[in-house]
């Protein structure tokens, strides 16, 4: 694993065991249940912020993505299980990409097109940061919205909720 990469795969790992706190208060009978009829369902949130890991370290990987193959719907999950399971495949892969990337790897230059036009060019190790991670956390946020709309005690993140006190 190279050095620059260390504190981000330490980092994934805090975040992990919070992001799996907050998907398992997601109720298994409320998946199809959405806030607006923009917004996705807390099923389809859910099985996104679990598949971003795995889906981002892969396409980290690559040299180059082009968003005009990409399909941006989130299906919806069959169960809460299904969540979970895409989940923990999900957190593996990305620790496997992590610990597994070289210095030269992790300053590479990566690319983001649209049907062969560029978008954007950034360091590999930039898009693991924004992609991977910021993305996933804002999601994760989301999901906590939708949790407190339905009622469902939402868990301890960063410190204390308005429902857990682990300073208490």
């Amino acid at each position: 694993m190279t050095k620059v990469l260390e504190p981000m795969l330490s980092e994934f790992r805090e975040e992990a065991a919070i992001t799996r706190r907050v998907l398992e208060r997601v109720p298994a009978d409320k998946l199809s249940w959405r806030p607006h009829r923009k917004s996705m369902s807390i099923g389809q949130l859910a099985a996104h912020i679990a598949s971003v890991p795995g889906a981002l370290s892969r396409i980290a990987q690559l040299d180059e993505f082009d968003a005009s193959q990409a399909n941006f719907e989130t299906p919806a999950p069959n169960s809460k299980e299904e969540i979970q399971v895409t989940f923990e495949k999900s957190v593996r892969e990305a620790e496997e990409c992590l610990s597994g990337m070289t210095e030269q790897a992790a300053a590479g230059t990566w690319r983001l097109t649209l049907a062969g036009k560029e978008i954007s060019r950034q360091p590999r190790v930039a898009v693991l940061r924004s992609l991977m991670l910021n993305h996933w956390y804002h999601h994760r946020g989301q999901l906590s919205v939708y949790l407190r709309l339905l009622d469902v005690p939402v868990p301890v993140i960063y410190g204390r909720s308005a429902d857990e006190n682990p300073f208490a």
